[in-house]
C-alpha cells in the first residue's frame, strides 16, 4: 500500500511542477520575486502532498539564516532540496549547468539567481556572482551548496570537496552547516516514500576567517555528526563516521598535506 501511495505522490509532484510553472509564468517574466513566489508555493504544496499522501511530515530545527551567508548542507535526496529552499528567505543554489536546461525547473532557477557551474569552471561562475553583488545587479542572500557535491545515501561516506572552502574564503561570510535525515524516508533512488518525520536542522554557524584545514574539519564534523544523530533518532543504525573519532582538525590538516604532495 505504501508503494501505491508513493507512486501517487510522485505522479502528483511532477505533474504539479509544470502546472505551477504555467500559472506563475507572467509573474516569473515580470520579476525574480515572482519566480521565487512560484517556487515557494511549489515547495510548500509539495510538502503538504507528501504528508497527506505518504504520511511523511517534515520538521525544521534551529534558526534559518536571514542575511548574506553560505549554507552548506547534507544532501540525501530531492526532499532536502525542497526543505532547504523553503527555509531560506533569499536562497539561491549553486547548480550543475545541465539543470539550467531542465523544463520549468531550470528557467525558474535561473530567474531567482541560482548559479549554474560547469565542471572545472566553478571559479569563473563565483567571480561573476560576486561582481554582480558588488555592482548591485544581484541581491545578496543565502548561497546554498552541497559540500559533498552529490546525494549521499544514509550510512554511506563521501569526501567533502575543498571547493566549499574556496567559496567560504572568497565570500568572507559566515557558513551555516545543515544536517538532515531525509534519506531515511525518501531514498536517494527508488519509489518508496516512508511514513514518519524527516528533520532538517540548522547547526552552529562557522565564523569567517578560518584556515582551510580548520574550516573543512569543523564543517564535516558538524554536518556528519548532526546528520548521524538525526538518522539515529529516526531509527536508522548509524556506524561511527570514520572522521569523527579523533581530532578532526589534525585529520583535515593531514589531508591537505597529502593533496599537496
Amino acid at each position: 500500500m505504501q508503494y501505491l501511495r508513493s507512486l501517487i505522490f510522485n505522479i502528483a509532484m511532477y505533474a504539479w511542477m509544470p502546472i505551477c510553472g504555467l500559472i506563475y509564468l507572467p509573474r516569473m517574466i515580470a520579476s525574480p520575486d515572482g519566480a521565487r513566489r512560484a517556487m515557494d508555493v511549489y515547495a510548500r504544496t509539495t510538502l503538504k502532498m507528501l504528508e497527506a499522501i505518504c504520511g511523511l511530515s517534515c520538521e525544521l530545527r534551529g534558526t534559518p539564516p536571514s542575511g548574506g551567508v553560505l549554507v552548506a548542507a547534507k544532501h540525501q535526496s530531492f526532499l532536502d532540496v525542497i526543505l532547504l529552499w523553503s527555509a531560506a528567505p533569499r536562497g539561491f543554489f549553486i547548480m550543475k549547468s545541465l539543470l539550467a536546461y531542465a523544463p520549468v525547473l531550470g528557467q525558474y532557477a535561473l530567474r531567482v539567481g541560482c548559479v549554474p557551474v560547469q565542471r572545472g569552471k566553478r571559479g569563473e561562475a563565483i567571480k561573476r556572482m560576486l561582481a554582480e553583488i558588488r555592482s548591485g545587479k544581484r541581491e545578496d542572500g543565502q548561497l546554498l551548496i552541497y559540500p559533498q557535491g552529490t546525494r549521499v545515501a544514509p550510512g554511506a561516506t563521501r569526501p567533502y570537496k575543498v571547493g566549499t572552502f574556496a567559496l567560504y574564503e572568497q565570500l568572507g561570510q559566515t557558513c551555516v552547516p545543515v544536517a538532515t535525515n531525509v534519506g531515511v524516508f525518501w531514498p536517494k533512488r527508488g519509489l518508496l516514500r516512508k511514513p514518519g518525520r524527516a528533520v532538517m536542522e540548522f547547526l552552529e554557524p562557522i565564523p569567517p576567517g578560518l584556515g582551510r584545514a580548520q574550516f573543512m574539519a569543523l564543517l564535516e564534523e558538524r554536518v556528519e555528526g548532526g546528520s548521524n544523530r538525526l538518522m539515529a533518532e529516526a531509527g536508522f543504525p548509524v556506524a561511527q563516521h570514520p572522521r569523527l573519532g579523533g581530532d578532526p582538525v589534525a585529520e583535515a590538516a593531514h589531508d591537505v598535506a597529502q593533496e599537496k604532495t
